[in-house]
């Protein structure tokens, strides 16, 4: 069903409300590709149904950022973590800014943390002392994890595993690995998180037959934006930035393979993304 946008930024083709309201759970709104245009990103997302946004704090400054965010606008919340990429940073001071953070009302989530041996932007053994500095935290504050793996399956489940029982939840977001990897998780009592990789015909095939096996109830959907522009959109978008009002064409994809109606599905998934971040169930 077609809406009224705030401007012209999407095309008709791509305006698109769907039944039910829908939460991204991961959404870069602090990347600087929305500096100029945020409340209208906001205002797109909302006519979009998208009503609930976890922005993403990837560093400390990102975090603060995230947090502002949620204190200016509605229906939108935080994370507070650093990622594997800015593992080398970690020390006694950033560790408790953080905690201060963890302790704010707006921040739902630790994270985004984790492993990443892809790039290794910093080495794998600061990456892990990082991350079991953030599992501690979320211990300490009850939060759930906001997780990232890329290449680090095993060394992921295998610190996890240790961890699982003082844990809260936790949910792997933007999940791009293969069965065993899924199959590792869900043996653990995580939640997965799906982003637009799946609309990629280049790189998401792999995910297609992988989806119905996740349960309902541990299944979120997300963004991941400005990033994973879906593929599967009905016309070209100028710039080719990902945002949250286009989260209903990663959530038809998601249902196709789930096979089951996309109301169903997007009823589903925020009914466990509110139960996981515990949010106000009119949000």
């Amino acid at each position: 069903m077609a809406t009224a946008y705030v401007d012209d930024f999407l095309p008709e083709a791509l305006q698109f409300r769907p039944d039910t309201p829908l939460v991204d759970i991961g959404a870069n709104l602090t990347h600087e590709s929305f500096g100029r245009d945020i409340e209208a990103v906001i205002q797109r997302a909302q006519a979009a149904q998208v009503s609930t946004m976890i922005v993403t704090g990837t560093d400390l400054a990102h975090a603060k950022q995230a947090v502002a965010l949620a204190k200016q606008y509605s229906g939108l919340y935080a994370t507070a973590g650093v990622h594997p990429h800015d593992a080398s940073h970690w020390d006694t001071h950033l560790e408790r800014a953080m905690a201060a953070l963890h302790a704010m009302p707006e921040v739902v989530a630790v994270g985004e943390c984790g492993l990443d041996f892809n790039r290794n932007f910093s080495t794998p053994q600061e990456q892990e002392r990082a991350f079991e500095a953030q599992l501690a935290s979320a211990v300490e504050s009850g939060l759930p994890l906001f997780l990232h793996e890329r290449d680090a399956g095993q060394r992921m489940r295998e610190i996890l595993h240790a961890w699982r029982n003082d844990i809260s939840q936790a949910v792997v977001h933007c999940f791009t690995a293969d069965r065993d990897t899924l199959f590792g998780y869900l043996d653990l009592d995580l939640h997965i998180g799906l982003t637009g990789w799946i609309c990629d015909e280049r790189r998401g095939h792999h995910l297609r037959p992988l989806v119905s096996e996740i349960p309902l109830e541990r299944l979120m959907v997300e963004t991941d934006c400005p990033y994973l522009l879906p593929r599967n959109l009905p016309t070209k978008l100028k710039g080719r930035r990902h945002e949250p009002a286009l989260l209903p064409w990663i959530v038809r994809e998601i249902a196709q393979w789930q096979g089951i109606s996309e109301a169903e599905l997007g009823a589903a998934t925020t009914q466990t993304a509110k139960r996981f971040f515990r949010l106000p169930t009119e949000s």
